[in-house]
């Protein structure tokens, strides 16, 4: 989509429909569009939309709720509402005049929205529906301030979520470790100062990830260590880790997973998703960190040769876990990338995970869950989650929580009592392989897919891509 900023009036504009935002108990500045407000056929709560025409030309009165809770959350929700109703109008050129009062971040954000809801995963469609030809072309967005760098940052971050999406949404039979790595490889091509390596089955072993190979033998897909490397320019402050686990498709393994819903297993790999596309944001816009970013790749699959419940596997870090359930595989996965991380020189660490289905019960698909062996470094995240919209919400450690991952035969456990904290004691475990360094962990199953947000609602969210490109942002 071509995106652009323009200093006048909308009507100046060649698109073929323009948004007009109104904040809820004001008027509006259009004549034609108060007429609207005054007949009771357009409303100004948040996502409500009117539509009408002027000089062959279609205007949409767009609803942005109270004054005082506009935000650019509510900026993104409205423009996409607005992008959607277009679509179906069959707009190609779409204008928003941006709101009194915004400033660039509302204007970054009615970007953010317009982009993002014009996602569509339509590869596999053998037919052409209602939706699948056309849609928005460009968009304007009309203000008076110097927005130009904001849009087009914008721009930048909402394609590399969509980018999240497009992985996610593709089923595993078209998403193998081995296609994930191609794509982190295409990532990497694209950008300067963006370097990727990647190691199967054998490398695995090499370097003692007994904990990752583990969970990768029950496949014959070869299994992927995608390891990114990036330095920018004039780079400064801590080295970041990023760590995404990419299970491309969890079965649960010899622990097999009930059959209902498992086709949704394909996104177990969005952290992984959102992790590759987050770092070739960052190096498209050249931002000034350095980065270690590891992904870990495979299929959770029952087979003669998988893992089984019972086994004892030795980590990179050396330590020892006893697997009491297969289906808690990520946490195994994520061990030895932790470790891998740190040794390739991460300071600061951050996993996006779908790790548990504990985290859903708990904050359903309104917050990612939060845990972390620092305060300095969680309230970073924290403020990231806040300017981004992706929100999360922390949760507690503990020394109590900690006993319950001990092994009876080995040091750790990867499958707790059930039913106990299965989010906190899934953290205890990683935590004891991030070791001192501080580290968040963001458990993202209920925040990864079927989100329901106005530009997310249904299919893969790429969750967590925004809230990593802003934390590097501040990275300082």
């Amino acid at each position: 989509m071509d995106v652009r900023l323009a200093s006048g009036p909308a009507e100046s504009t060649s698109a073929d429909t323009i948004v007009v935002g109104g904040f809820d108990g004001e008027s509006v500045s259009s004549a034609t569009l108060q007429v609207l407000l005054d007949s009771g056929e357009a409303k100004l709560k948040l996502g409500a939309l009117g539509l009408t025409h002027v000089d062959g030309r279609r205007f949409l009165l767009a609803g942005l709720g109270a004054r005082e809770q506009f935000d650019a959350e509510a900026a993104r929700v409205a423009a996409a509402g607005a992008a959607k109703r277009a679509r179906e109008l069959g707009a190609r050129a779409l204008c928003w005049e941006a709101p009194p009062g915004s400033d660039e971040r509302i204007a970054a954000a009615l970007v953010e929205g317009t982009i993002l809801a014009s996602y569509r995963f339509d590869r596999y469609r053998t037919q052409e529906d209602d939706e699948a030809d056309g849609g928005l072309e460009s968009l304007t967005i009309c203000a008076d301030g110097d927005y130009g760098a904001a849009l087009a940052r914008a721009q930048v971050i909402a394609d590399a979520v969509n980018s999240a999406r497009l992985l996610q949404d593709t089923p595993g039979n078209d998403m193998t470790p081995t296609d994930l790595a191609d794509r982190a490889r295409a990532v990497a091509g694209e950008h300067e100062g963006l370097e990727v390596q990647v190691e199967g089955r054998k490398e695995l072993v090499e370097r003692g990830m007994g904990a990752f190979a583990a969970v990768a033998q029950g496949t014959a897909q070869e299994p992927a260590l995608i390891t990114l490397r990036y330095r920018g320019p004039d780079a400064s402050g801590p080295v970041l880790g990023f760590v995404g686990k990419a299970v491309t498709f969890d079965s649960g393994g010899i622990s097999l997973k009930p059959g209902s819903g498992m086709e949704e297993m394909k996104f177990d790999m969005s952290g992984g998703a959102a992790v590759i596309e987050a770092v070739g944001a960052i190096a498209a816009l050249q931002l000034p960190v350095e980065i270690v970013a590891v992904v870990g790749a495979t299929e959770n699959l029952p087979s003669d040769r998988a893992v089984k419940p019972g086994d004892i596997v030795r980590t990179m870090s050396g330590k020892t876990v006893e697997i009491n359930n297969t289906d808690a595989e990520g946490r195994l996965v994520l061990a030895d990338c932790l470790a891998h991380a740190i040794s390739e020189g991460a300071e600061r660490l951050i996993d996006l995970a779908t790790l548990t289905g504990a985290i859903i019960v708990a904050l359903g698909s309104t917050y990612a869950g939060l845990m972390s062996n620092d305060d300095e470094w969680a309230t970073a995240v924290e403020a990231a989650s806040a300017a981004t919209g992706e929100l999360v919400w922390r949760m507690p450690l503990h020394p109590e929580y900690k006993k319950l991952v001990r092994g009876s035969y080995a040091d750790l456990n990867n499958a707790p009592e059930r039913g106990k904290a299965g989010s906190i004691t899934a953290a205890e475990f990683l935590a004891a392989f991030a070791g001192d360094t501080p580290w968040v962990h963001l458990d993202i199953a209920g925040t990864a897919w079927n989100l329901g947000r106005a530009y997310a609602e249904k299919g893969g969210s790429g969750f967590g891509v925004r809230l990593l490109v802003e934390l590097a942002s501040a990275n300082r």
